[in-house]
């Protein structure tokens, strides 16, 4: 008998939080596996004063116990991938023991960055906003059955494939009017590849799965967010791979029976990196104040992030795709001090008013219906209990739980993983 696997996963534009609730919630796990995108994912936790920003490692690193498998469905940059090694070594973490790399995961390549860069330097103004880490490249060359794969380095052949693949590159590059120079790149990057040769390389479908039959308990870990996910997200503003729940089924090999339950993780607003449809943004001095207390600055790229409320009909449809069991909400200490909050409940598009995300958001086509309610003055951060939250956010958590229909288990009302609430879910 199977036990099943949960999945964490963000239900916005990305930068939700994973990381910390990750953090919070892996004691109660085996293993912690990550199963989409790479070093484009910045994942924050915070604990006894220091910040951590992981990138491809998940977030269950810190604990002595607990098992961190990369699943296939990731893809790997050696060169970042060191250096994050590095860091969490320096800091006095067994990585060797509690690190398990699926021989499946793909490679970035130094080439792909480059190709990344170019291809976003020749869209000018219609450029998709990409943390140019070379993502976009590698899962094209995945699907394009070119990829190489971790298991890759062990055989003896794999330098002629990896210079096979860069050569591929370097005429791609040729259509572009970009100037690269590879050679100090590839050395860190074979660096980087000879640290993974040292590390645990491992089938990980049959570990995952072995590890369900041996009655383990699994936690998923999703990158990036639901609204950038290839398929459902605002295409063609989104990531190369699957954000969304069914991603950990093909970036783990599960099988969707073996899905438990589904954690989505949601600001108590919205925040947006990059270009792209962002219906309820802030271009004025409220939005500019939320970036500001909530240090809204991409971890791995420092951009600043777009600010606005928090769109419901957006939040319904992320939690409809994922099939999403529990609502986790964070950020909610930013929006102390708003002496009026705004929430989108409806999008007016031409002469309908729908509650539901339609097939394009792109601006000025979708106009955002809000209500207001009244904000709070109250300084969350040393709160622990729902008794020391105010009548007003508490008024604000009910609203949410309503309209989407899902309670919401965990509030986080400051970046330490002991600020934060656990809010019972009540049986229904």
């Amino acid at each position: 008998m199977y036990t099943k696997a949960d999945i964490l996963l963000g239900l916005q534009w990305g930068d939700e939080g994973k990381g910390k609730i990750v953090d919070v919630i892996t004691p109660s796990y085996d293993i912690v596996a990550r199963f989409q995108g790479g070093p484009n994912a910045g994942h924050t936790l915070e604990f006894d004063g220091i910040k951590h920003v992981l990138h491809t490692i998940p977030s269950g690193i810190f604990h002595p116990h607990v098992q961190n498998l990369i699943g296939n469905g990731v893809v790997i940059d050696p060169i970042v991938f060191a250096k994050e090694i590095k860091g969490l070594t320096d800091r006095g973490i067994d990585v060797r023991e509690r690190l398990l790399i699926s021989k499946k995961a793909h490679l970035i390549l130094p080439t792909h960055r480059i190709l990344d860069a170019a291809s976003e330097a020749e869209k000018g103004k219609a450029k998709i906003g990409s943390t140019l880490k070379g993502i976009g490249p590698t899962y094209m060359d995945k699907t394009g059955r070119n990829g190489l794969r971790v298991g890759d380095i062990l055989e003896p052949e794999f330098e002629a494939r990896y210079e096979s693949l860069v050569n591929k590159h370097k005429k791609m590059l040729s259509n572009y009017d970009f100037q690269y120079d590879i050679s100090e790149l590839e050395t860190e990057w074979m660096a980087g590849v000879n640290l993974l040769k040292s590390l645990r390389i491992i089938d990980s479908e049959h570990y995952i799965n072995d590890a369900l039959k041996n009655q383990k308990k699994v936690l998923a870990e999703g990158a990036q967010g639901s609204l950038l996910d290839i398929d459902f997200g605002s295409y063609p503003f989104v990531t190369s791979s699957n954000t969304v729940a069914a991603g950990a089924c093909t970036g783990l090999g599960l099988a969707p029976g073996r899905i438990g339950e589904v954690l989505g993780i949601f600001k108590a607003y919205c925040t947006r990196v990059g270009s792209g449809p962002f219906p309820t943004e802030l271009e004025d001095e409220t939005g500019e104040k939320m970036r500001q207390i909530g240090r809204e600055f991409g971890s791995t790229t420092g951009r600043p992030r777009r600010c606005g409320w928090l769109d419901i009909p957006a939040l319904k449809y992320a939690c409809m795709i994922n099939g999403v069991t529990e609502l986790i909400m964070m950020k909610t200490d930013v929006l102390s001090g708003f002496e009026t909050l705004k929430i989108c409940t409806h999008y007016k598009l031409g002469d309908q008013i729908l509650d539901y995300m339609p097939y394009d958001i792109q601006d000025n086509k979708v106009i955002p219906q809000y209500i207001e309610m009244k904000g709070w003055n109250q300084d969350l951060t040393s709160a622990r209990t729902l008794d020391e939250l105010p009548e007003e956010l508490l008024a604000y958590i009910s609203f949410i739980e309503k309209e989407i229909g899902i309670q919401i288990t965990y509030i986080s009302v400051g970046p330490d993983r002991t600020q934060t609430i656990l809010k019972e879910k009540v049986s229904a």
